[in-house]
């Protein structure tokens, strides 16, 4: 079930108002209810796969009480490693076979050996390296004793499952969104008016600005080979915004829905094309999962507290694990190593923690150092946009090629016009609100009349100008 779908606009409102009006009463019936509709939301796609989250949540489920019962240091391990095999093992099953299998038989083909094997014909379920590292994480913290298991299997079965964030994040620590599944919740009206606020922004950027993007952006990349450099480069920048609306979007979207249910979910992005190094862009860019992967590899490797050597080492790890996160392409692990390249510079003058506050907090205008800062930085992000969006290393390659041949660019032959005129309003809202936890937070616009026509000018932008609904991108990860 999509966000931006018919079918989504008549499930919210009636599970919002079955949450609050009928089953408030009772915290386990409301945990229940919740965890009736996460299953009917994700089943929507394929009732198939809810077999598998059911089998994830209870594998965790069990592991995570019997690790914390045991105090013998070898089957605490042990039962940890249970943990990551199958959770892992799901994962690379269903996302990984088929590209391991064809890159060894390709690796032994280059010296003249011909091995057959084969591939297995499986849909990749929906948000299953989301809940996957979901649970990891709660397993893991029960290992080092940071977290003490669930008891209520109700609660922690709808808490790897809650419907806002079960497919595309963000992905929820259980040290944060499990204990709010064992407190009353009440409906909070400010809570609730600012979620919408939230929820109407990322419709903006999902439906007016990434889908009037992915028109183009779709065409220009399925012909590369036809267009110019100018149209290349376009094309480029057109998916830049497209990723971001599309996946930011996802996000203000879940938070907000999250908000309606009294739940508040961790933020997922901090207005990361702002950002003047690439350090600052990737705390500010899909926020859980970098955060996740630091966490929970990057520490544990040793970080940056070993040998120069083993920082670089890990440091690149990181990167190259972040992009394999993304899918079993080898674009997507060139995507990663590119950023672990573009962070070296940073690390290496131990720079990376330079910029840290927002971008000229509390003023309009930037400098005209931070604006080419800005610019060199979204200039890497963009080159690198295009290995992720290309279908292969070649196509990659050559796209690139033609785009940075500057000399032939020429008077561009496709009308851009449109998506830019969305993507400046974007960029606009979000630059004077980029110290705000989403571009449409209007609490310091006093006058409730230009509150409102603010809405009612998002609302007619979605309305009007919303290009035909396709599925979020994250949702193929």
């Amino acid at each position: 079930m999509l966000f931006n779908s018919y079918e989504f606009a008549l499930f919210a409102p009636i599970a919002f108002l079955l949450y609050w009006f009928v089953f408030q009463r009772n915290l386990k019936v409301q945990n229940f209810y919740l965890l009736v509709i996460s299953y009917i939301f994700y089943g929507w796609w394929d009732w198939r796969f809810l077999g598998l989250i059911f089998f994830s949540s209870g594998v965790d489920y069990l592991i995570g009480l019997t690790i914390d019962k045991s105090t013998n240091p070898i089957r605490r391990k042990a039962l940890l490693i249970l943990s990551l095999s199958v959770n892992l093992g799901l994962l690379g099953v269903f996302k990984y076979y088929n590209f391991f299998l064809e890159s060894f038989i390709e690796l032994f083909a280059n010296f003249g050996i011909h091995l057959q094997g084969s591939t297995i014909n499986i849909i990749l379920p929906v948000g299953i390296s989301f809940y996957t590292f979901q649970t990891l994480s709660y397993t893991i913290d029960i290992y080092r004793r940071k977290l003490a298991p669930s008891k209520d299997v109700v609660s922690f079965f709808a808490f790897v499952s809650f419907f806002p964030q079960l497919v595309a994040g963000p992905i929820e620590r259980a040290a944060n969104l499990l204990p709010q599944f064992s407190k009353p919740r009440k409906f909070n009206y400010l809570s609730s008016v600012d979620g919408m606020r939230q929820i109407l922004w990322g419709l903006f950027k999902k439906i007016v600005v990434a889908d009037n993007c992915a028109i183009l952006v779709n065409d220009i990349f399925a012909n590369s080979e036809s267009y110019n450099p100018s149209v290349l480069f376009i094309g480029a920048v057109l998916f830049a915004f497209q990723i971001y609306g599309d996946f930011s979007g996802y996000s203000d979207i879940a938070i907000g829905i999250a908000r309606l249910f009294g739940f508040d979910l961790m933020r997922n992005f901090a207005f990361p094309y702002f950002s003047r190094d690439i350090a600052e862009f990737w705390r500010r860019w899909h926020i859980s999962l970098s955060t996740w992967f630091r966490d929970y590899l990057y520490i544990p490797l040793g970080g940056s507290r070993g040998t120069l050597g083993k920082t670089v080492f890990n440091t690149f790890l990181i990167f190259v694990v972040s992009g394999f996160w993304h899918g079993a392409n080898w674009t997507f692990i060139v995507w990663g190593a590119m950023h672990a390249i573009f962070f070296l510079p940073l690390l290496l003058r131990k720079a990376n923690r330079k910029n840290i506050e927002i971008v000229k907090k509390g003023k309009l205008y930037p400098s005209f150092k931070e604006v080419l800062q800005i610019l060199f930085t979204f200039g890497l992000v963009l080159v690198s946009w295009v290995v992720f969006r290309a279908d292969n290393i070649s196509q990659a390659f050559h796209y690139t090629l033609d785009m940075l041949s500057f000399h032939q660019w020429q008077m561009p032959n496709i009308d851009f016009l449109k998506p830019f005129a969305f993507i400046s309003i974007l960029i606009a809202v979000e630059w004077i609100n980029r110290d705000k936890e989403f571009g449409l937070d209007l609490s310091l616009v006093r006058n409730t009349y230009i509150r409102r026509a603010i809405y009612l000018a998002v609302f007619w932008l979605i309305f009007f100008f919303g290009a035909a609904q396709q599925e979020f991108i994250y949702f193929q990860f």
